[in-house]
């Protein structure tokens, strides 16, 4: 049997611009992505923590180590510019699998910076 679970979880990403006139999706400063192994291209899930909004789309690369974190198109009428939001991605796995599985977590500050890494 295969399962979805969770592979990678981003904590406390700060929205630091919005645009609207684009075709979709969020983009994520690389260097946060590299720590929570996410590709340019793969599905998220993305969960804001001032609005209670949650949506699906997916990540393009961003400057490094520049903090960038934008919502694009339509994901920018789910949030404000200083909005904290929750950035989830998921594999799927084996049972057999599942039970080596440790998915990799990225706390950031305000600034988005990285505070803390690790695997739970």
């Amino acid at each position: 049997m295969m399962r979805e679970m969770l592979k990678s979880k981003i904590y406390y990403a700060t929205i630091t611009s919005l645009q609207l006139r684009y075709r979709g999706s969020i983009t994520i400063d690389e260097e946060i992505m590299e720590k929570a192994d996410l590709k340019e291209g793969e599905k998220v899930d993305v969960l804001n923590l001032n609005n209670g909004s949650r949506l699906q789309t997916y990540v393009i690369k961003g400057g490094h180590s520049n903090g960038e974190i934008c919502l694009n198109g339509p994901a920018a009428r789910s949030g404000c510019t200083g909005d904290e939001i929750v950035i989830l991605s998921y594999g799927i796995y084996t049972d057999k699998e599942i039970e080596l599985l440790k998915a990799r977590h990225v706390e950031l500050n305000k600034k988005n910076e990285i505070q803390n890494t690790y695997l739970a």
